[in-house]
């Protein structure tokens, strides 16, 4: 589900609590969540309606003035079925608050470092994750398709699907253009061991370091 920006505001101050949609069939449940620019928006029901049985108040908990404001915004398609979405904010993105906190324990390095290996390990790629985050570190908004030519990759989407793998565990970040490492990913990236910041143009293959003090 997208929502735009002003509906995500209302969401977050807790003014919107309902959404409607026209699908062939449900595309969400309840119990989904949904990262989204503000944060995670939480699906807490999900119901078949009908467009004439939308009252004035359900559509300002939709975000709308007035029922015919929110019968305009929909598709007229009659062969889509309209659905009643009840909707919450849940909270920050965990992956947010977890790229700030760039002060890691020996064992939190263990762990990152630990996961990093499994995904190298996942794929024929070998060591992909220390080029991604070479390139990154090195070509801060560069867009994706002249990143996916440095570090190597054969597709763009193959290299955007391993940098959301590394944005889970709050290394990366998107920006309008690019992407960036975040403080979280510079640390582990100086713990990784690299002799020097890489230079522009190049992406290191380089091993887990030693590098590791304690807090």
């Amino acid at each position: 589900m997208l929502f735009r920006s002003e509906i995500l505001d209302g969401i977050r101050a807790g003014r919107i609590s309902v959404a409607f949609r026209r699908w062939r069939q449900a595309r969400v449940r309840p119990g989904s969540r949904i990262r989204t620019a503000v944060g995670i928006v939480e699906v807490r029901s999900v119901h078949e309606a009908s467009l004439d049985a939308i009252s004035e108040d359900e559509a300002r908990q939709a975000g709308y003035p007035s029922t015919d404001a929110l019968r305009a915004d929909l598709p007229d398609r009659d062969d889509l079925l309209l659905f009643r979405i009840g909707i919450g904010y849940a909270g920050s993105d965990p992956r947010v608050i977890l790229r700030d906190q760039d002060q890691l324990s020996p064992d939190e390095f263990a762990l990152i470092a630990t996961r990093l290996a499994r995904l190298d390990g996942s794929t024929a790629r070998g060591r992909w994750t220390r080029r991604v985050l070479a390139a990154i570190a090195a070509h801060p908004g560069r867009r994706a398709v002249e990143l996916t030519e440095l570090a190597g990759y054969p597709a763009t989407e193959v290299f955007k699907r391993d940098v959301r793998k590394l944005k889970e565990l709050g290394l990366t970040e998107s920006l309008d253009v690019g992407y960036r490492l975040s403080p979280r990913g510079r640390a582990v990236v100086e713990l990784l061991g690299w002799p020097d910041p890489p230079q522009p143009g190049a992406v290191a293959d380089l091993g887990v370091g030693r590098r590791v003090t304690d807090p």
